[in-house]
């Protein structure tokens, strides 16, 4: 059975599936650059935006001793 070869999604340079322990990047270098690119909100998924508060709001009954 021919091994099957792919693509990596950041620099298309060809790599095995099962001897490669970065699938499905080709190297760790590429697996690091990915996630820059999620941490940097260069990837994002659709949707609608919402508005999330940065803090919970304080009920009165929770300062009360």
């Amino acid at each position: 059975m021919k091994e099957q070869k792919l693509k990596c999604p950041i620099c298309k340079k060809a790599s095995t599936w099962s001897e490669n322990p970065f699938r499905p990047f080709c190297s760790d270098r590429c697996r690091i650059l990915d996630l820059g690119k999620w941490a940097t909100e260069e990837y994002r998924i659709a949707g609608e935006k919402k508005d999330i508060p940065d803090e919970t709001p304080v009920r009165e009954n929770d300062n009360e001793g």
